[in-house]
Order: structure tokens, then C-alpha cells, then sequence
């Protein structure tokens, strides 16, 4: 399909199949009443996607191409994101209270670190504006450097040799007090990909601080995030988004989710959720989360949720179709209502120049 640029031009993809985004009734009047976007990342497609509200209250998506892009950090006016063997530094070009074309942010690619495939997952900040992040395939958590393909900071204490085996499947990352904090991980294996023979029940969140394993027994958990005093996360396996509470060793399912849940943010007491299709024949598929979904008669869902965590019930949503099959995570954009992107696929990246004055 073609598909019109931040500058109204045509871009032409080469993908075949439509794209098709269909917003529940109640998501463009919540976002657009609270000046409200988000951001989301589709790992099997390498799209970023840009989601909000024009000045009629009208659905706004705007989207570019990375490959395999995964984790997103918002941080100010920045957005990182880890793409395939890079992580970007996105920048917001248009300046609070300005507009372009109609938009109130543009978020242009201005660094990117060349890290090769460390198979990054969650990306965060912390308190000196450094970034940190899973690198999965090394089983640890990791930071940039300016001359190496990365620094490690920690891994867990059961992983016995830092060497790209993705042993674990160390993948999710929470900050508490602007600092990592707590990672979930598929297994405690420490044999190449060992991670793939506890799919169903061998998941743990562990205290970085104290390398205690604070919640066990997991199926796929992913994407932690620290919120009031509770870690939020999915537990993917089997559908649930809960809470763990530090001290209390248990999670707490809260609502079922219809897909395979991964991506998470949370914002003003509402939790923004993740849907992916889970792949057949793949480590993704014969789970509990295949049972409970033909239980309930229902088929895995694409796209976001929209979770009122005071209440426990879903909102609001956005369901995809077409070439999109899997989202890895997603991001709060505060204070901005209409988001768009450049990307590297067309020539609007050689003709948009800000001025920094």
C-alpha cells in the first residue's frame, strides 16, 4: 500500500498486505481529552508506530520503518528505541506549544549507537541519562559505550559466563527510583537457550539489588514496571497482567489479556498493553495461554489495551490486522497529542532541518 509521509508526499511500501487499525469508541475521546499519544514497536515487521489525536479528535497514526525494532524509553523530548544491532536516540524537533503540518511532535533519529545484534529487549534511563538495557542474548543487563559494542552492569547470579547463548531469556526491565531495579527472565537456565525447556512454569523476577529471586513459577514473564509500590508485568504464558509485591513472593493476576501480552507502560493509574498473535510451530506457541483463550471461545488479539489499574477492567482499545502480527513494547508520550516520525525510507529526512536557537 502507499501511504502519505509527515509532508503529505506518498511513501510506497513493498508490503502486500493492507494495514488495517480499528480504535474502540472510546480510545480517541480518552486520548484526545487528555492531550495524550503513544508509541509502539512491531518486532516480526520493524515498524515504530506513532498513535494519537488530531484537532477534530480524529484517530492520528503516523509510522516508519526500523528493523526489529523492540524496547522504547520516552525521557523528556527523547525516545530511545533498540532496533536489530543499533539503539536510536530519537529526538523531538518541534518545540512545546509549536505545530508542523498539523502535528505537535516530530521525533527524528539523531544518534544511533552501532552495538551489533545484542538482541536488546527493554531499554530504560536512568538518573545520569544513560541508557541501560537487556541484552538478551548475553543474558545481562548492559549500557552503552563509546567504544565497544556494550558495557555490561550486571547478570544474574545463576548465569555462570557472559557469552551470546540467551541462555535465560533474560528480557524485561524495571527502573524504581530512576535506577534498574527488578528483570524477569523465562528460566534460571545456564545452558545455550536452556530457556526454552521451562516455557511453562519456570519464569522469575529477580531484585537486581540483592540477586533474590522475589517470584518464581512464572510462564514467559515479560516487561516489568514499577508502579505505586507494586511491579506490574505479564505473566505471557498464560494471558495474565498482574502485580507482584516485593516481600510477598506471589503474582497477582488482575485482568486476562487475548493475545500474547508484552509491552507495557503505565501513566496516571492506566496501564497501556501489548498484544502479539502468538507465532505457531515457535516457543510462543503451546502454552496455557493457547487453552484459556479456546476456553473462553476467543481467538489471540493484535494490538493495545487500555487498563484502568484502580479498577482492574479494560477501557479502551486498538486492534490490528493486516501485516502486523506481533507488538514487543510500548510507550506513553505525555503532553503530546499528535506524535509523527521520520524515518530513512523516504527523502522527508533529507528536507526536514530544525534550527536549534
Amino acid at each position: 500500500m502507499d501511504r502519505p509521509d509527515h509532508a503529505g508526499r506518498r511513501e510506497s511500501t513493498a508490503t502486500p498486505v493492507e494495514l488495517r487499525l480499528d480504535a474502540s469508541r472510546h480510545l480517541t475521546p480518552w486520548l484526545h481529552e487528555r492531550q495524550l499519544s503513544f508509541a509502539f514497536s512491531t518486532y516480526q515487521a520493524g515498524k515504530l508506530f506513532m498513535i494519537g489525536t488530531d484537532d477534530r479528535g480524529d484517530l492520528s497514526v503516523s509510522e516508519r520503518t526500523f528493523s526489529r525494532c523492540m524496547g522504547l524509553y520516552p525521557s523528556g523530548e527523547s525516545l530511545w528505541m533498540a532496533s536489530q544491532f543499533q539503539v536510536w536516540r530519537l529526538e523531538n524537533s518541534i518545540p512545546r506549544g509549536a505545530r508542523h503540518d498539523g502535528f505537535d511532535a516530530l521525533y527524528v533519529p539523531r544518534v544511533g549507537y552501532t552495538t551489533g545484534d545484542l538482541d536488546v529487549h527493554d531499554i530504560a534511563v536512568g538518573r545520569d541519562g544513560k541508557p541501560v538495557f537487556v541484552s538478551t542474548a548475553f543474558s545481562c543487563v548492559a549500557t552503552l559505550s563509546e567504544r565497544f559494542s556494550f558495557k555490561p552492569l550486571w547478570r544474574p547470579d545463576f548465569v555462570s559466563a557472559l557469552v551470546p547463548e540467551d541462555r535465560c531469556h533474560l528480557n524485561g526491565l524495571a527502573m524504581r527510583d530512576k535506577k534498574p531495579r527488578y528483570v524477569t527472565a523465562v528460566s534460571r537456565s545456564d545452558v545455550a537457550e536452556g530457556w526454552r525447556d521451562a516455557r511453562r512454569a519456570g519464569g522469575v523476577v529477580i531484585d537486581m539489588d540483592s540477586n533474590e529471586v522475589i517470584a518464581h513459577g512464572l510462564s514467559m514473564p515479560h516487561s516489568p514496571r514499577w508502579h505505586k509500590d507494586r511491579l506490574w508485568l505479564h505473566n505471557s504464558g498464560t494471558g495474565e497482567f498482574g502485580y507482584v509485591i516485593p516481600g510477598e513472593g506471589e503474582f497477582v493476576p488482575v485482568v486476562f489479556i487475548p493475545g500474547y501480552a508484552r509491552g507495557l507502560a503505565i501513566h496516571n493509574g492506566f496501564a497501556l498493553v501489548g498484544m502479539s498473535r502468538p507465532r505457531h510451530g515457535s516457543s510462543f506457541s503451546g502454552l496455557a495461554l493457547d487453552d484459556e483463550l479456546r476456553s473462553r471461545n476467543a481467538e489471540a488479539q493484535v494490538g493495545v489495551q487500555l487498563i484502568d489499574l484502580a479498577r482492574g477492567v479494560v477501557v479502551a482499545s486498538l486492534r490490528i490486522s493486516g501485516y502486523v502480527e506481533e507488538l514487543f513494547d510500548v510507550a506513553w508520550l505525555p503532553s503530546v497529542a499528535r506524535p509523527t516520525l521520520l524515518g530513512f525510507k523516504s527523502d522527508a529526512i533529507l528536507h526536514t532541518i530544525t534550527i536549534d536557537q
